[in-house]
Parts: C-alpha cells; sequence; structure tokens
C-alpha cells in the first residue's frame, strides 16, 4: 500500500485508533511491529510497551510484536534479530520519547533503510511524537531545548519524507499544544519567538510541516495523495505563513510539496497548463480510504481530559435534576474511558485527574443517596406535627370543617391520620397500606 502516516501526539490513545485500524486492514496480513528506540532510554521503557500493545490488541484489534532496539551498541545477536523481524514486517510502529535519542540509536545503522524498505515493499510506516519529528529534513531537540535550556536549534532528520516522497519538511507534531496555559507552547513546546527564530534557519525551498495533537497525516504514495485524518488539522509553514489543511482535506502530494517549497503558484500553474492540453492531472481531489467503520474520528473529545470535562457537565446537570440513572451514566462512562485512555503511553497526569473527577462524582452521589436513604418520617414529622396540631385546634373549638380539611390535605399526600386516646397518631404511605 506504500503508506506513511505521521501523528501529532496520541497516537496510542482511543481517537487515532480508527486511523490505525484502516492502515492496518489496508496493508492486509503480516507482522505488525512496534519499534522502541523512541523511549528506549525510559526506566519504564518495558511498561510502555506492554501498554502499547495492549492497545493495538485490544482497542485497535491487532497484534503487535516488539522490536527491540533500544542502542546502536546493543549486542550483535540483538540488533540483527530486530533488523530481521523489521524486514519481514508490513507494518512498523514508532512513537513517543526522545527525538534527539531516537536519531542517535538510528543513525548510521540499518534501521533508516529497512523503514525505507518496508514502505517501498508495499508496507505502512506509522510515526507518532517523537518519531515523526525525525522524519523530516531538520527535527526539533524538544527536551533539550524546552527541558534543558538549550538554545534554539535544529538537529539533522533522517529525511525519511525525502526519500520516500521527495517532501523537503521539518515535521512538528503537537502543534496546537495549549498545555503552557500562560506561555505558548504551540508547535512541540517551542512557541512562537523559539520556531520563529528557527525557521529562519532552515534552508530555502523547506517548510515546516506541523500536525496537530490527535491528528495525523496520511501519505498514500501509491496514490500520491495526502489526507488529514483525526481530530484537527495539519499546517505547512513557510516564512511565518500558515496554510491549515483541516481534518478531511484530500490533496496531491505533489501540491504539498509545492506549498513546503513556497511554491504553490508553480504548481497551479503546472495543473493549468496540464488541464488545458487535456492532460489527466492529478491534482483533483480524490478521496482516500479513511476512518469510515462506525467511528466518527470528530466526535469524542480528543483527550481523557476532554472527556472528563463532558461527563462532569453530564453528571452535574443529571444531580441538579435528582437524575440518578443519568449520574450513574456519566461515572461509568468517565470510568469506561480511563480504562480505554489507560495504554495511551503519553506521560501526563490526566489519568490521576481524570480519577480524582471520577471519586468526585462518586462522592456527590453518595451525599444524594445520603438524603434519599433518610426515614422520610424524619424529614416529614416537622412539617406533620404543626399541622396535626391545627388540626386539634381546630377540633377544640369545634371547628370540624378545617379539622377535615386539613385531614384530607394530609391523606392526599399518602399521611394517614387515626385518632386515639393517646391522641393523634400519622402513618405514611406503606406503613398505613399494610
Amino acid at each position: 500500500m506504500t503508506l506513511v502516516v505521521l501523528m501529532g501526539s496520541g497516537e496510542t490513545a482511543p481517537p487515532l485508533a480508527p486511523v490505525h485500524r484502516t492502515v492496518l486492514t489496508r496493508v492486509g496480513e503480516g507482522p505488525a511491529v512496534l519499534l522502541d528506540t523512541p523511549f528506549g532510554f525510559q526506566e519504564n521503557a518495558d511498561d510502555l510497551v506492554a501498554r502499547a500493545r495492549k492497545y493495538f490488541a485490544d482497542t485497535v484489534g491487532r497484534p503487535v510484536e516488539p522490536v527491540r532496539w533500544r542502542r546502536a551498541d546493543a549486542p550483535t545477536v540483538e540488533r540483527e534479530a530486530a533488523i530481521a523481524t523489521l524486514r519481514d514486517a508490513v507494518w512498523a510502529f514508532a512513537g513517543p520519547g526522545s527525538p534527539t535519542y531516537a536519531l542517535t540509536h538510528w543513525r548510521g545503522t540499518p534501521i533508516p533503510a529497512a523503514l525505507v524498505d518496508l514502505v517501498r515493499r508495499g508496507g505502512a510506516l506509522v510515526l507518532g511524537s517523537a518519531a515523526a519529528v525525525v522524519a523530516g529534513t531538520h527535527a526539533v531537540p524538544v527536551y533539550e531545548i524546552y527541558k534543558a535550556g538549550f538554545e534554539p536549534h535544529w538537529a539533522t532528520g533522517l529525511d525519511l519524507l525525502g526519500t520516500l516522497a521527495s517532501l523537503p519538511a521539518a515535521v512538528i507534531p503537537h502543534f496546537d499544544n495549549a498545555e503552557g496555559g500562560t506561555h505558548d507552547t504551540r508547535y512541540c513546546y517551542l512557541g512562537e519567538r523559539r520556531l520563529a527564530r528557527m525557521e529562519a534557519e532552515l534552508p530555502a525551498g523547506t517548510g515546516v510541516l506541523g500536525i496537530d495533537e490527535h491528528t495525523a497525516l496520511v501519505l498514500d504514495l501509491a496514490a500520491s495523495h495526502a489526507r488529514i485524518e483525526g481530530r484537527s488539522a495539519a499546517t505547512v509553514r513557510v516564512d511565518g505563513e500558515h496554510r491549515r489543511l483541516p481534518a478531511g482535506t484530500t490533496l496531491p502530494i505533489d501540491r504539498l510539496r509545492a506549498m513546503l517549497r513556497g511554491d504553490e503558484s508553480g504548481f497551479e500553474a503546472r495543473v493549468a497548463t496540464e488541464q488545458a492540453t487535456g492532460v489527466d492531472s492529478d491534482a483533483a481531489t480524490a478521496s482516500l480510504p479513511h476512518a469510515t467503520d462506525g467511528e466518527d474520528a470528530g466526535s469524542a473529545p480528543a483527550s481523557l481530559m476532554g472527556e472528563a470535562a463532558v461527563q462532569r457537565e453530564r453528571f452535574d446537570t443529571a444531580i441538579e435534576r435528582r437524575d440518578v440513572s443519568e449520574s450513574v451514566g456519566a461515572i461509568l462512562d468517565l470510568e469506561a474511558a480511563i480504562v480505554a485512555w489507560s495504554t495511551d503511553t503519553l506521560q501526563s497526569d490526566e489519568a490521576d485527574r481524570a480519577r480524582a473527577e471520577l471519586r468526585r462524582m462518586v462522592v456527590r452521589l453518595g451525599e444524594l443517596a445520603e438524603v434519599g436513604a433518610r426515614d422520610p418520617r424524619g424529614l416529614l414529622a416537622p412539617l406533620v406535627s404543626r399541622l396535626l396540631q391545627r388540626r386539634e385546634r381546630a377540633r377544640d373549638t369545634g371547628d370540624y370543617p378545617t379539622a377535615d380539611e386539613l385531614r384530607d390535605a394530609l391523606l392526599a399526600a399518602d399521611i394517614e391520620v387515626r385518632d386515639t386516646p393517646e391522641g393523634p397518631e400519622w402513618l405514611l404511605g406503606d406503613d398505613w397500606h399494610r
């Protein structure tokens, strides 16, 4: 199928599962593998592999096998086994971690050539987050700049996009990130100031290819078309100017290439010439197969906290209406979302925050249940006692019509009054129906 898929984030989260499922269906039978290098330096690397495998098996519906390549200087047998597995695969995935770590341990090894060969054999290469960064001509050293305070600079990328599709791009995932709140964390945590400085260092004819979070750019090299899938958009940025391509957009790879080079007008001129001479131009906006397997990739929240916010509003509205069934439904749906997102390899505190929201809901529902579980006699006793006192005074003064009216009013509320030698007694509901 010769597919290259770049994901801006959430590559092991529910929103992009339909994209994975569609790509895996298109490549058909054959080994699907997970390359662990980008996060290979992390102490929890084994856990991340396990979570990713669970995601693909349970959420996507396709088991994947790990390819262990955590260091370029690993034992020879381990490295040869990894390359052999990769060369047999029809689909390969690499995702979050450190772009510079992946570059360090892929460059000068058989890994880049094996990835290119996989695509040229008709397979699919899926790169998310850190792995997507290294696919371009230039790579963002995000940890070094954002976490360690290094001066903004580019690392040399592997240029897989150039090799496979002649796309002159520096790939930036997390393009629409907003985690900073009061400070700018767009553009993979660079912000506008640092990206503008780095963009000026790109050679002429090379543009920035930004991919928003929970969004995928699917390059079908055989069909020569690209399509944006998922939640948001891809963006081509050249000299500070943005060209946004929202989800659902399909365009020829030639056009995308021209946009990255800053020469879209030249592309338009070529298309016009081809159309005028009767040549069947590939500039028509053909539709690529995409995620339509019963799931609307744009309907659900793009993050676990987004889902938590939806269920919180649903729950609070239900509580105000005393709708216990709807309240329980919101709790159960949030719990299901927490389970579904548990395989996401993105390191964040969202799961803890969502669980805190779930506990808040349970506590509030418990408070409502506590009120509902009280003996209704205790709640009604002050009111009924006052009415019975008024009834007794009416009877003592011979005002029997008023006394009867009060008794009938209580009876209408399912409260029976019984006169005894010790004074009036009252029974509620089922107590006096027995």
